[in-house]
């Protein structure tokens, strides 16, 4: 297996509603702002970006080989309502991957998070060759919990004090998928 990613990422994955672009500094305004509406409407589960350079450090991660992050835009006026990244990508025999994501406040439950995670899906499943995805939720974010199992991602344990956030050790639920699993859900 290759230990880099040999093939250009997509300018842009586009599905019914949405479009994903991969995440650019000119995104920090509007990722910024996105961000700190949800994490004041859920304190606890959204870490403020308390400004640009805090934004340029976040930015500054993705790399194109083991880490990737895209913002989601509705297609229908291209504003941006959200981001989604696949992170701490793992080659060589693990060929593994963790997705996470942000829906502004505003655009909560009109279906972008569901239709931008299986764009994320098939770019990891099918350009990057994945095997596995992980996403590990809060164990009291019931809506991000039914999104991933929507996905088809499966129950895999507790992960106690796991990502500290608002300054508190947070407990965390791992979910996963196969892309042997992903392949099937998508016939159902």
């Amino acid at each position: 297996m290759p230990t880099k990613t040999t093939k250009a990422i997509p300018t842009t994955m586009t599905g019914k509603r949405v479009c994903l672009r991969p995440l650019a500094r000119s995104d920090a305004t509007a990722m910024i702002r996105l961000t700190n509406q949800s994490a004041r409407r859920f304190p606890g589960l959204v870490r403020r970006i308390k400004g640009r350079a805090q934004f340029e450090e976040f930015w500054k991660r993705f790399d194109g080989d083991t880490a990737f992050s895209f913002v989601i835009c509705r297609k229908e006026d291209g504003a941006a309502v959200g981001s989604i990244s696949l992170f701490q990508i793992i080659r060589r025999s693990r060929q593994n991957g963790v997705v996470g994501y942000l829906i502004g406040a505003p655009f909560l439950r009109q279906g972008y998070a569901t239709e931008a995670l299986q764009l994320v899906l098939r770019f990891a499943f099918r350009h990057l060759k994945l095997h596995r995805i992980e996403a590990d939720v809060q164990s009291h974010n019931v809506p991000s919990i039914a999104l991933v199992k929507r996905a088809g991602f499966k129950y895999e344990g507790s992960l106690r004090g796991f990502l500290k956030i608002a300054g508190q050790w947070r407990d965390h639920q791992r979910w996963a998928i196969l892309a042997e699993d992903w392949r099937g859900h998508r016939r159902k």
